[in-house]
């Protein structure tokens, strides 16, 4: 069986690893598409040095990322319950809903934190009354607003 070669990665391939990864790889996989490709370059003791500081790098921009969505999250939940008015019809049903992007709005309004409406996990909601949403801030944070659907005058 031939010998596997020692390569560290330069992008993110999926079903093998991410940047400045070691990994072990067939020598044709590496010879003719890693590193022609320019996706990883050979593991020498330089290169791993090298490596092992761009990972500490990363972890600590990983870990000031996680501190600032900690402080997000105290301060979105400090706010309490976001009062959203919307038109209503019989037995309080809704004129349309209520979507992650008018919840973003007025978390930028209410706590001056902007949010991705895309980490907004909002159930359907379609008729007045009282509901909880949860935004992703990071992969580790996960902070609960609660939203008070009331009828506009």
């Amino acid at each position: 069986m031939a010998k596997r070669v020692q390569l560290v990665l330069n992008e993110n391939i999926r079903k093998l690893g991410t940047v400045g990864e070691v990994v072990e790889v067939a020598p044709g996989y590496a010879r003719n598409y890693l590193l022609p490709k320019g996706l990883a370059y050979h593991a020498t003791p330089g290169v791993l040095k090298l490596a092992e500081r761009r990972r500490e790098e990363e972890r600590k921009r990983q870990e000031a990322l996680r501190q600032e969505a900690l402080k997000q999250k105290e301060t979105i939940e400090q706010v309490g319950t976001l009062q959203i008015a919307r038109k209503a019809g019989e037995e309080d049903t809704l004129f349309g809903s209520v979507t992650s992007s008018d919840v973003a709005e007025l978390i930028q309004s209410k706590a001056g934190v902007e949010v991705d409406r895309r980490s907004i996990d909002l159930p359907e909601i379609r008729k007045l009354g009282t509901y909880s949403a949860t935004l992703k801030l990071h992969a580790e944070v996960v902070a609960a607003v609660n939203l008070e659907v009331v009828a506009e005058e």
